[in-house]
């Protein structure tokens, strides 16, 4: 018996070469009779990847792949939540960051891909939800953190990650602007101003590969990362422990790990909407959990 596959498939993802790579995982199961069944489902726009998520019947695969940049993934897991699926989910990304996929260290490479679904491990590992909205690797908000889904389509299929630096430039002018927060973490309260904040699942934010230093995928807990206001002055020296990994302890970050808070900015001059995974989320307030083992995920064995 072989494998039998649900995979869900945004085609313009990775400049549209991930058709192409799971084409060559295909190609290299049937060579070596180790696939029974692909159904490929390709996105066409937002809801697609998390509707065929939900359509999913278990009992006809071996696995879920989502094949796509972060934005598909962040939508393949909350369809398999929504649903309550009990099934695997292999990622094969193809996007422009893919920070799961990287700190994960889930193979890129076609058939490297193949033989990690041929011969997987099963590791159970967190996810985040905000308000009724799920996020495998990153929540984000304040400036920069809306380029995800700003920035159009085909310029990050035409240029990559080259899109991302363009928008972020254009928003430096913005690096004043502060959103007024209150946090409550358990009994404690955070009231400060922030330019921006993050709360992830690992390590990688942005493809800063040590951003959350004490993030772990499987600890049950969420990392938290607010940068407090900074004057133009102090923009090189944080820059300069973000480099060396002391940014954690820099006076104008605030850095916590828990399994539930909740966040409200009531001062706001707008509304601050948040970012999942690269996707437009729901606006403050809300309150910010960690679903311990929520996903099953295919990783490939340590070599």
């Amino acid at each position: 018996m072989g494998l039998r596959l649900r995979i869900i498939l945004n085609p313009s993802s990775g400049r549209e070469l991930a058709r192409n790579n799971i084409e060559d995982v295909l190609a290299w199961l049937s060579s070596r009779g180790k696939l029974e069944r692909a159904d490929i489902m390709y996105t066409s726009g937002k809801g697609d990847a998390a509707r065929y998520a939900m359509e999913t019947d278990v009992s006809q695969y071996d696995f879920i792949v989502a094949a796509g940049g972060d934005g598909t993934v962040n939508e393949v897991i909350t369809g398999v939540k929504n649903a309550s699926l009990d099934i695997p989910v292999a990622i094969y990304t193809s996007g422009t960051v893919n920070d799961f996929a990287t700190i994960n260290k889930l193979p890129a490479d076609p058939s490297d891909f193949a033989k990690m679904l041929v011969d997987p491990v099963i590791q159970k590992v967190d996810c985040g939800k905000a308000g009724d909205q799920y996020f495998l690797n990153v929540l984000a908000a304040g400036i920069f953190t809306d380029i995800a889904y700003t920035v159009p389509s085909d310029l990050k299929t035409a240029i990559g990650p080259a899109a991302y630096w363009l928008s972020a430039m254009k928003d430096f002018g913005g690096i004043m602007d502060t959103m007024p927060l209150i946090i409550r973490n358990g009994k404690e309260i955070i009231e400060t101003d922030a330019v921006m904040f993050f709360v992830s699942n690992t390590k990688s934010v942005g493809g800063v590969r040590n951003l959350m230093t004490r993030a772990d995928v499987t600890d049950g807990l969420l990392d938290v990362m607010v940068i407090k206001k900074v004057d133009v002055p102090e923009i090189m020296p944080l820059l300069g422990k973000l480099v060396i990994g002391d940014h954690i302890n820099s006076d104008k970050v605030i850095y916590f790990q828990t399994s539930e808070f909740s966040v409200e900015s009531p001062e706001s001059k707008k509304p601050v909407v948040l970012d999942l995974d690269g996707e437009e989320g729901p606006s403050l307030p809300t309150t910010i959990k960690c679903v311990h083992e929520a996903i099953n995920l295919v990783i490939p064995k340590e070599e």
